[in-house]
């Protein structure tokens, strides 16, 4: 009997162990932000990663590729993804902006890719920029709490907001506001969703790198093999091929 409730303890301990198999599984979390990250079956959520797509999403299944890891890609909204990614151990999110302040919160697997903060103009205008000065008799659209509506509303300039960017190519082309805020691949295609053609691209800034970010309690060795991995991806000639492909 000794033995057997000996037995029944180790069985329970296995159980539970942190180093379990179960517990080593990845989650990795995106949203939808096409052509970045996107659902290739045009849902909100997704929970199978063979229904997930885009630069990001491709580079990290080429990355996953090229390791022994166990994974699992979820499409949810931002605030969702985020969050697990900042207080679970083996849940990551991509693609996510570097910057100072979120530096110590995460690892980092990355550059992934870039994105350029870029304002559009209506089809056909010949409005010049060399500087965000240029346009500071100008309203912008743009989309509440993101990063680039930020940065002009901290500096003096007048945005109209959304809760969604969808919806500013169309205000642009009906002169319901003056310029267009938005990534340099992420507006051609909202523009494009809303049958707007022809916005023309008058100033880019602001070059910023997207980063696969992990929670900081997952172990440095899977970090390291990620990043390992996506080394393996740039000589492969697969990083290159993946931009290409997406127009960069």
């Amino acid at each position: 009997m000794r033995h057997l409730s000996l037995l029944a303890t180790l069985v329970a301990f296995l159980a539970i162990t942190p180093n379990s198999q179960a517990s080593d599984k990845l989650y990795f979390y995106t949203e939808n932000f096409p052509p970045y990250n996107m659902s290739a079956t045009g849902r909100a959520f997704e929970h199978n990663g063979s229904n997930v797509d885009g630069l990001c999403t491709e580079m990290v299944k080429a990355i996953l590729k090229n390791t022994d890891l166990d994974y699992v890609i979820k499409l949810r909204n931002w605030d969702y993804g985020y969050n697990r990614a900042l207080n679970k151990p083996n849940h990551g999110i991509f693609c996510t902006t570097y910057t100072e302040e979120r530096a110590p919160r995460f690892k980092w697997v990355g550059p992934l890719t870039k994105n350029l903060w870029t304002i559009f103009a209506p089809a056909d205008s010949e409005f010049e920029m060399d500087s965000l000065d240029d346009a500071e008799d100008k309203v912008f659209g743009g989309y509440r709490n993101d990063v680039m509506t930020e940065y002009l509303l901290a500096r003096g300039y007048e945005v109209s907001a959304l809760d969604s960017d969808d919806l500013n190519p169309k205000r642009l082309e009906l002169g319901q506001i003056d310029l267009w805020i938005a990534d340099r691949l992420a507006g051609p295609y909202f523009a494009s969703q809303q049958n707007v053609e022809g916005l023309v691209p008058v100033y880019s800034f602001n070059d910023t790198e997207l980063f696969l970010a992990i929670n900081p309690r997952t172990p440095d060795e899977v970090v390291d093999k990620l990043n390992e991995a996506l080394e393996q991806v740039h000589d492969s000639g697969m990083f290159e091929a993946i931009e290409t492909k997406y127009g960069l």
